[in-house]
């Protein structure tokens, strides 16, 4: 975190602000790409085998490819998602926001450039170009909406815009699938999820507060909770002048003074020299 801190006061001026806007209108681009032009997207898909021959704009046209989505609830997903990454640039500031989605879509590329490596070494030069498939905007919406129920796990929904549910509950329910596909799928399926998500671990695991589970802080509640069962004992004698009782010390004594008015009691030092209290 302090090294963010730096990179802000030195880049901070150069953030995008709302970033979400122009994320939202690529994805707009892409959605109407794929009702008049479908054959276009095999043209922006990011696959470093074509990158390496000369087509760089697929570096970043791939983010033009839009999540998958029903063409019915599509002005809610865009909302919804607007949304989310507003809130979330609120919350850790424009810098982060800035850093986080990029970082995550840099993760990606270097994902598949370094799957596309692996293939050509182990089939011994045979280049592979449908590395592309797999990696997708699709995960970066998962990616923002898992950091958004990790900011604002209270956060209520409503499937279908009926079914209420909390946004922590959602994405609890994206990191199990995610967890699930990592399992189930083949190696480019795990760079891709490992890589479109590798933002989000470092995002989550640096905000933790470690130190709750610290070896000095657990130990230090034990102590409480152990001093919070031992009953404390009541002392029978106060004195009223230095206030100490029968467990300062043993051979202490304490009286009533019957001039005073009211039950006023001294110890042996302060019995004949304290000033009587009487009522006004």
């Amino acid at each position: 975190m302090g090294f963010l801190n730096k990179m802000e006061r030195k880049f901070g001026k150069y953030a995008v602000s709302n970033l979400t806007f122009w994320l939202l209108g690529a994805w707009l681009v892409g959605f109407i790409i794929q009702l008049t032009m479908p054959e276009v997207q095999r043209l922006l898909m990011l696959e470093p085998a074509f990158i390496l021959r000369g087509q760089i704009w697929r570096l970043v046209s791939w983010l033009l490819i839009p999540p998958s989505v029903n063409m019915i609830f599509l002005i809610f997903f865009f909302s919804c998602y607007y949304f989310i990454g507003t809130s979330i640039e609120q919350a850790i500031g424009t810098f982060r926001y800035n850093v986080y989605l990029f970082s995550g879509l840099l993760c990606s590329i270097l994902g598949a450039f370094l799957l596309y490596v692996f293939y050509y070494l182990t089939t011994g030069g045979i280049s592979v170009s449908t590395i592309g498939y797999y990696f997708s905007t699709q995960y970066i919406t998962m990616s923002l909406f898992m950091v958004f129920a990790v900011i604002y796990p209270d956060v209520e929904f409503r499937l279908y815009f009926l079914i209420p549910f909390k946004a922590k509950w959602m994405g609890i329910l994206d990191a199990a699938w995610m967890v699930f596909m990592f399992v189930v799928t083949g190696l480019p399926g795990r760079v891709a999820i490992l890589s479109s998500f590798l933002n989000f671990i470092i995002f989550f695991f640096s905000t933790r507060n470690y130190k709750r589970v610290s070896p000095k802080e657990i130990r230090r509640r034990q102590v409480y909770r152990q001093q919070v069962r031992q009953p404390r004992a009541v002392s029978k004698h106060r004195c009223a002048i230095c206030g100490r009782t029968e467990e300062d010390g043993a051979e202490l004594e304490f009286r009533f003074c019957s001039k005073c008015d009211g039950n006023y009691e001294y110890c042996q030092d302060h019995l004949f020299t304290h000033q009587h209290r009487k009522r006004s």
